[in-house]
């Protein structure tokens, strides 16, 4: 005879998810009070930070992070981030503490209201009827994070975690779940003679297609058809070697900019990837009238929301090289003539007295960091910067929120780097970003994980000042913003902020100081066991 406890652990060493990332409460002592020596405990001083570190170790693994919330505060905290992690299609198998079942009806001091509070980003969610029924809630709950790509919820009592789980219980989810692989070539060969046929088709990826196999057949499919490969907007990964001679650049996130990209091109497949992922509304087509439109997916929302003549439900590589095979090289398969954007800043160091740019942080990351290097972005401000600088060049090697929320990179990269220590990880963030989760930095100090965070200060919401002057709104010289009533926030110090956390830290606000600290900052940098802030004073 056991408890529920000690068959829900035997769940999770099954399926290999031996480490929890938590932020404690009461409702969750029985559960994590002696926890055994094979299971691995990671403290997240906010919940955001917590479901942030899990969704970095769940993409880099490409399987399912445990996560443990406390009640309603805990996974009211945490929504925004179980948001992005289903986005970001980030798999994790959350549980949520609630108080004891004897007197729930009475509804005492941490009772939580559960049901529905994180809306309908879950994947899936259970609150077992039984205390028995926890185990196989929680092998369930890794199967369909898996299957959903997203998080899984399990609501669980405080006093189901001690309650006797007999020899005859069943653990009602498979020990083992086979899944179909390969798509279907009939299918494919249709697919296959929309391309054969094209007069100038081109190649849209995404976030779907970054692995090594897809990339690769996607490099073959591009090199064959001769054509060009634009990258999803606002990607969360990156689906193709930016550093190609057929990359053409990111795409527009508006309509007016999609039609102006994919003009002349008569056949669109996009892989892995919606179609298409915009911003702000523009009236209008997505494309021209004579462009067929044609997606490959994995993702089942994309695939039944797409505006396509033709979607293919499979995984994409293995589509991507059942194509090529279909297809003759073209008579003109050589690389495209592809105009691709360049840095907004200027590359060549400033003047003394002049203020950093992001275009120059980027072009000296860009000369000192490794080809594998894990780049994980949040700077809404630069992004383009960062983006045109620092391409791409190898799987897994950009990481963003889909989302759109921010407080994703800080902790996101730590998961990263936990999940892959022989990989270095490098997060670019904005100071406004890096205000939402910096109390991340002393999971990443605690644990010892070598990130290296590059903060570009601005002092502000630079982004936001933008968008206030494409309203109508201008936005004053002298760094007053004219229109919109939130203020700069330049008296915050992200490196004392950094260094109360205890994580190192120091500021930078010349090309020289800039030189110097990456030249020692990147130095080692996939020996790193320790992590360390770089804050970067740039002009907004």
């Amino acid at each position: 005879m056991g408890t529920v406890r000690e068959a829900t652990f035997e769940v999770c060493r099954r399926v290999g998810m031996t480490t929890i990332f938590a932020n404690p409460g009461s409702t969750e002592i029985p559960l994590l009070v002696g926890l055994p020596d094979d299971l691995r405990f990671v403290l997240g001083l906010h919940e955001g930070s917590v479901v942030g570190m899990a969704t970095g170790w769940a993409i880099a693994r490409g399987e399912p992070a445990l996560v443990n919330l406390h009640t309603t505060a805990g996974l009211g905290n945490a929504v925004s981030a179980l948001a992005t992690a289903r986005v970001n299609r980030a798999p994790m198998v959350v549980l949520v503490g609630q108080q004891d079942r004897r007197h729930l009806a009475l509804e005492p001091f941490l009772a939580g209201r559960l049901d529905g509070l994180a809306g309908d980003y879950p994947v899936w969610r259970d609150a077992p009827v039984r205390p028995q029924d926890v185990p196989g809630a929680v092998g369930r709950a890794w199967q369909e994070a898996v299957t959903g790509r997203g998080p899984a919820l399990v609501t669980v009592p405080v006093d189901d975690w001690l309650a006797d789980f007999g020899p005859d219980e069943l653990v009602t989810a498979p020990a083992r779940l086979l899944r179909a692989a390969e798509p279907d070539p009939e299918q494919v060969g249709e697919l296959a003679g929309l391309l054969a046929g094209a007069r100038s088709p081109a190649l849209v990826v995404g976030a779907g297609a970054d692995s090594p196999r897809a990339w690769a057949a996607l490099v073959t499919l591009a090199e064959r058809l001769g054509c060009p490969v634009w990258q999803e907007a606002f990607g969360a990964r990156a689906g193709f070697p930016q550093d190609h001679p057929h990359f053409a650049g990111h795409l527009p996130a508006g309509r007016s900019g999609l039609r102006a990209a994919l003009a002349g091109h008569d056949v669109v497949v996009t892989v892995g990837a919606p179609v298409f992922r915009q911003y702000q509304y523009e009236p209008g087509a997505l494309s021209d009238p004579d462009t067929r439109l044609a997606l490959v997916t994995d993702n089942p929302d994309e695939a039944h929301r797409a505006p396509v003549e033709l979607a293919v439900l499979a995984p994409p590589a293995q589509v991507c090289e059942l194509l090529a095979g279909h297809l003759a090289d073209r008579p003109d398969s050589g690389p495209p003539r592809v105009c691709r954007p360049v840095p907004a800043g200027p590359v060549e160091p400033a003047e003394p007295a002049e203020p950093l740019r992001a275009g120059q942080v980027a072009a000296a990351l860009a000369e000192r960091l490794p080809r594998d290097v894990v780049l994980v972005e949040e700077c809404p401000s630069h992004r383009d910067d960062l983006l045109t600088g620092v391409p791409a060049r190898s799987p897994g090697g950009f990481v963003s929120a889909a989302m759109g929320g921010l407080g994703f990179a800080l902790p996101a990269a730590i998961g990263l780097r936990m999940a892959d220590p022989g990989r270095p990880v490098v997060a670019v963030v904005g100071d406004g970003s890096a205000l939402y989760q910096i109390q991340a930095l002393w999971s990443a100090a605690h644990y010892r994980v070598g990130v290296l965070f590059v903060v570009l200060a601005n002092g502000r919401y630079a982004i936001m000042d933008r968008l206030a002057s494409g309203h109508g709104g201008t936005v004053a010289t002298g760094g007053t913003v004219a229109t919109g009533p939130w203020p700069g926030f330049g008296e915050v110090s992200l490196t004392g902020l950094s260094l109360a956390l205890g994580c190192p830290a120091r500021r930078v606000a010349t090309p020289a100081e800039l030189a110097t600290a990456l030249d020692e900052l990147t130095a080692g940098l996939t020996a790193r066991t320790e992590p360390a802030v770089l804050e970067v004073a740039v002009d907004p």
